[in-house]
């Protein structure tokens, strides 16, 4: 009779899985079919016709990011959660700097700042994606060459921030980490690329942070991952245009990757490794004491604080 029992479950579970499976499976097929016929426009076009494979760039941006959370939130509960409250100091232009988890943050976006002209710097390589190289070139985004030297690439960042410059309604959007998270875990954030386009846009910086992109970074993920899910977006804070480099710095180093880490880590069991005396060491940031670590978390999060040097932030 236990053996029975025990085989039944096993079939329910077997079956729940399959059937789970094949939802995600089919979701992912309406997207694909959402996008084709765009896709094939932009593909049809692209070598004959800027302004056209523009037109089809732009349909795809700003009428296909709508359609593919609508689809995702109806078959697999999956869904955008943007706040909405944090963007409303947002000034009319002005410069993001976000950490980066999936190649579908350009859909969050371009969602999340629906209504405004979104261009991000990123990685020529991802000309060799299917539609979205044509939609990233026709558009004008930045594109880093990949094999590039230093030099080509701030180059590259002050064109495209002197495009910036002349254009008001354009949103630049940098990801400072240069790729994407495997794991959700924040990686090192470069300097070099926000500094120099600051520079040349001279605008004010708005730090937000994305989560749960990172668990649709491959097929096996995006057919397990849609389901009750939800990719969360948030504007943490609006600075000022910075003046010189150490206000660069400080956006950067001392507020961004703070700020970014506590939103991604929030409800997690985090290991701060031991430091020397004196010092402490969090997520790789180094601070002067605990302390400090106490005080910047103690900003709107909640947190439990141990001897072993764990921090649980509830």
């Amino acid at each position: 009779m236990r053996k029975n029992s025990s085989f039944l479950v096993d079939i329910k579970i077997f079956l729940r899985y399959t059937f789970s499976i094949m939802l995600s499976f089919f979701s992912l097929v309406l997207l694909l079919s959402a996008i084709a016929f765009p896709t094939f426009m932009l593909t049809l076009t692209y070598p004959f016709s800027h302004k056209a494979a523009l037109f089809w760039s732009n349909y795809i941006t700003t009428r296909t990011d709508r359609l593919f959370f609508a689809i995702l939130k109806l078959y697999r509960h999956f869904e955008l959660q943007g706040d909405v409250e944090s963007k409303k100091d947002l000034p009319e232009q002005f410069l993001v700097v976000s950490n980066h988890q999936s190649l579908i943050d350009i859909v969050v976006y371009l969602r999340y700042f629906a209504g405004k002209k979104v261009r991000f710097v990123a990685k020529d390589s991802l000309n060799d994606v299917p539609m979205v190289g044509k939609m990233l070139r026709s558009q004008k985004h930045c594109m880093i060459p990949r094999k590039g030297s230093a030099a080509v690439a701030m180059k590259t960042l002050k064109d495209f921030g002197e495009r910036v410059s002349a254009d008001s309604s354009i949103i630049p959007v940098i990801y400072p980490e240069g790729t994407r998270s495997k794991d959700g875990q924040l990686g090192k954030f470069y300097s070099a690329g926000f500094r120099r386009l600051e520079q040349t846009v001279n605008l004010p910086v708005a730090v937000c942070a994305l989560d749960g992109g990172w668990k649709l970074s491959n097929l096996t993920r995006i057919l397990s991952g849609f389901k009750k899910g939800s990719y969360k977006v948030k504007v943490l804070k609006v600075y000022d245009a910075p003046k010189d480099k150490e206000q660069e710095k400080k956006i950067l180093e001392e507020q961004s990757i703070p700020s970014i880490g506590f939103f991604v880590y929030q409800r997690n069991e985090i290991p701060v490794p031991q430091a020397p005396e004196g010092s402490a060491v969090y997520r790789g940031m180094h601070f002067n004491s605990m302390d400090e670590v106490k005080t910047i978390l103690s900003q709107g999060i909640k947190a439990n604080y141990r001897e072993d040097h764990t921090i649980y932030l509830s």
